[in-house]
């Protein structure tokens, strides 16, 4: 998928790796493997611990939990 041809939630995707320098797969890992469930708890995880801004991580973790 070019970044172009992204949409909602996946749009950030580009610039989340780019900024942070990790794969959106290696975020997704992190994110199912927190002690958290909880969406909030999860962006103020990723904000806290890892730096991300609050877009950035609120994309992540609602991409992830509707994998579920």
């Amino acid at each position: 998928m070019t970044a172009a041809a992204a949409k909602g939630r996946a749009s950030y995707f580009p610039s989340i790796e780019k900024k942070y320098g990790r794969p959106i797969a290696e975020w997704k890992d992190l994110i199912r493997s927190a002690p958290l469930t909880r969406h909030m708890e999860l962006v103020n995880w990723l904000k806290s611990e890892h730096g991300l801004g609050h877009g950035h991580a609120n994309a992540l973790v609602a991409d992830t939990l509707a994998e579920r």
